[in-house]
């Protein structure tokens, strides 16, 4: 198996010194591994590079066997050693409502198993997933930035988007739809450290760039920053059930929406299919955005 998860790591990073980084291989060790297994299967399965590697057809070809061969195993070892554990991963506002819900429901159904959490950035828990550090991962993808499927399954399960978050006094506080432009020259709060990007590339379609004042790692501080009056922050639908009374919320018109997915390797295990249907009834009975204050309009 050895042979085959150096190769998949290979193919995913096209180079053998950035494999062998994430395998904690020497790339001469990597070398010699694709050398030997090219060498068992009698053909070639990259092209080499200066800068890296390519696969060949044959390569192509081995890497759906490897990768389904690599799944099985891991659904077995699941088997055999997990029955009653199930590891989640989620991005941070899925928590906010969607994730604990369904862990809530899946428990009533599931009472003996084990159910933990980890908070992620969909990239680090993708890479999780794929290590098999979790069994299933909340992730969310924007249009133009798809997610990797060769080595995971998705599953989707809702749309989220984009709101934006306005202390109750601010002189838009009445309406519910908004157009960027409408906002430019607010104040904006940045989310999570590299959280600004998302912000960046909603102003950049609009012709004009954010101006980002504070910056507040957590969602409570956030929120506390919006409230006082200090700046404007976006909220994905998801958490706004989680948005303080002093706040409002409305809808950022003609913006992408982010599309939310369950993310499981490709063999899943019935514990898994049976959390993801708890994501999905807990989706589709979603809490919805507040209500907004009597006169609030949605010119």
């Amino acid at each position: 198996m050895a042979w085959l998860e150096v190769f998949t790591e290979v193919a995913a990073r096209k180079t053998f010194t950035a494999a062998g980084e994430a395998l904690g291989y020497t790339q001469s060790a990597v070398s010699r591994q694709i050398a030997s297994l090219e060498s068992e299967l009698g053909v070639a399965l990259f092209e080499r590079h200066p800068r890296g590697v390519e696969l060949t057809e044959e390569g192509r070809r081995l890497l759906e066997h490897a990768v389904a061969i690599l799944d099985r195993l891991a659904t077995a070892r699941h088997d055999l050693h997990d029955v009653g554990r199930l590891r989640v991963g989620a991005f941070d506002t899925a928590d906010a409502d969607l994730v604990p819900r369904a862990m809530a429901a899946f428990r009533k159904f599931r009472p003996a198993v084990a159910l933990s959490l980890v908070e992620s950035t969909t990239d680090a828990l993708l890479a999780r997933l794929g290590a098999g550090d979790i069994d299933l991962a909340v992730v969310s993808a924007y249009p133009g930035r798809p997610l990797e499927q060769g080595r995971f399954a998705l599953h989707y399960l809702l749309d989220d988007p984009l709101l934006v978050a306005m202390p109750a006094g601010h002189r838009l506080a009445d309406r519910t739809r908004l157009c960027l432009a409408e906002l430019e020259g607010e104040s904006w709060i940045e989310g999570f450290p590299g959280g600004s990007q998302t912000l960046i590339d909603v102003h950049r379609r609009a012709g004009f760039r954010p101006r980002i004042d504070f910056a507040a790692r957590e969602w409570t501080a956030k929120q506390g920053f919006v409230a006082a009056g200090l700046g404007l922050a976006l909220v994905p639908s998801l958490a706004a059930g989680a948005i303080r009374a002093d706040i409002v919320l409305a809808t950022l018109e003609d913006e992408p929406i982010r599309t939310v997915y369950a993310a499981t390797r490709k063999s899943g295990s019935p514990l898994q299919r049976e959390f993801i249907r708890c994501l999905r009834e807990t989706s589709v009975a979603g809490t919805p955005p507040p209500a907004p204050p009597p006169g609030r309009s949605s010119r």
